[in-house]
């Protein structure tokens, strides 16, 4: 799973907070979710996703979605968002 278009969107949200606003405002594209996050912090924004029907890439470790994201600590999820 490659974590480019995450890490070269000009516009992205990082952390559940603001991937929900996102996926709630109808501007995510596509869902990034960390595979080693706390499963009750993702299981609303994968359950949205799907409801809105944006797709959810698995990524291996909170790190290296961070790391994707240009942080420098782990992220549990974040989205690429429209211009």
């Amino acid at each position: 799973m490659t974590l480019d278009r995450i890490r070269l969107a000009k516009k992205r949200t990082i952390g559940t907070n603001q991937t929900t606003k996102a996926l709630l405002q109808s501007i995510a594209k596509e869902i990034y979710v960390a595979k080693d996050a706390d499963q009750h912090v993702i299981a609303p924004v994968i359950s949205l996703a799907q409801e809105k029907g944006i797709s959810v890439l698995w990524v291996e470790s909170m790190k290296s979605l961070g790391k994707a994201c240009g942080i420098e600590v782990g992220a549990a999820t974040a989205a690429v968002v429209e211009d």
